[in-house]
């Protein structure tokens, strides 16, 4: 029990669930009812799940997403990118380019996120290709997409913010008929095993995580560092293409100026409050995906308190720099310290005592 329980405070997950718990506890006591779950009939006729948590998950399907690849890269990399928002502007106006151009089917809605999946990946492609075959830092290689991805998904459109209208489009960004759970949360579960799959049947995790430990030893070991970087940056390539394309479901148009507006800083700081360290190495995406959930929430909890939306992000900035602080390693290192101090000294004292006889029961 207790070596249980020594490993759970030395993972990666104690700082983003006990946040969640926090979370949890604070609308618990702020209003019950903030967890109630209803089935309740839409516009479309459909019955579906409604409430709070619903809304969370949801909300927060494509900053989880971005947030897995995200993961990915800061782990090999050692730093991150910050045009996943940028990029996928370019990813849904190729979306949207290709589904108006044709009369929208079940087939050509494949193709059109083929499409913007193909074109992601080619921008990963050449931000990866700036970090591992020129050694620029990720944070400046994609400084470049972060100033032009917008302008680029502009030309696309044409300066113009076109819309798509389509039932199957509204299935996608909303529901299924007679699959009461949102749709995003369906694709991003099943993104998550996808994930899951590779690396639980191949080396790319491990291999990620050496190149970020130590990259000349992973070199010396035959593993190809640059190419475990391009595959990084490529998977979060599709990771951008697929919340691109769900958002422009959501909302039936693209707009390259909003489209996911700095999600990028969420996604890094999904990563962060998962108990990833941004210098690389080891990773858990499942407190990528947690991170994501919490900053969701925050910001569904701050809605909830009739917070103004132009104060919300002060809030949340507020809430995240006490995440952040808490799971570093100081604050840590600290705790731990703490707690040897609380409980390991009585169990010594009891120790010497039954040494020298004089403990009786």
């Amino acid at each position: 029990m207790a070596k249980g329980l020594n490993k759970f405070a030395r993972s990666q997950l104690v700082v983003p669930l006990f946040a969640l718990f926090l979370l949890v506890v604070f609308n618990l006591i702020r209003d019950i009812e903030f967890f109630s779950i209803s089935i309740i009939t839409n516009n479309d006729g459909n019955t579906v799940l409604s409430g709070n948590i619903i809304s969370i998950i949801n909300g927060a399907s494509e900053l989880a997403i971005l947030a897995i690849g995200m993961t990915l890269v800061t782990a090999s990399s050692r730093g991150q990118d910050i045009s996943v928002g940028a990029v996928a502007a370019i990813a849904g106006s190729i979306f949207v380019s290709v589904l108006r151009g044709n009369q929208i089917t079940i087939p050509i809605i494949l193709i059109a996120f083929l499409a913007s999946c193909f074109v992601a990946v080619m921008f990963g492609v050449f931000n990866g290709t700036l970090v591992a075959a020129f050694k620029v830092q990720p944070m400046i290689a994609t400084l470049i997409m972060l100033s032009a991805g917008r302008s680029i998904a502009y030309w696309i459109n044409g300066g113009a913010t076109p819309t798509v209208s389509s039932p199957l489009l509204v299935n996608i960004g909303g529901f299924i008929p007679g699959i009461p759970i949102p749709t995003p949360i369906i694709i991003m579960i099943l993104f998550g095993v996808l994930i899951w799959l590779l690396l639980r049947f191949t080396n790319l995790g491990l291999y990620t995580q050496v190149v970020g430990i130590n990259e000349k030893s992973a070199r010396l070991n035959g593993i190809n560092a640059a190419l475990i970087k391009l595959l990084s940056f490529m998977i979060l390539g599709v990771c951008v293409a697929i919340s691109g394309c769900i958002n422009v479901c959501r909302i039936g148009l693209i707009n390259h100026e909003t489209l996911l507006l700095d999600i990028e800083m969420d996604a890094i700081l999904a990563v962060a409050i998962g108990g990833n360290s941004l210098g690389g190495g080891k990773f858990n995406l499942s407190g990528s995906v947690i991170g994501a959930f919490i900053i969701q929430a925050l910001t569904v909890t701050l809605y909830a308190m009739k917070i103004p939306s132009t104060a919300v992000k002060a809030y949340k900035a507020i809430v995240i720099i006490a995440i952040v602080v808490i799971s570093s390693p100081i604050v840590k290192e600290y705790a731990l310290q703490l707690r040897n101090k609380l409980f390991k000294k009585p169990a010594k004292i009891m120790e010497n005592c039954e040494n020298n006889g004089e403990l009786t029961i």
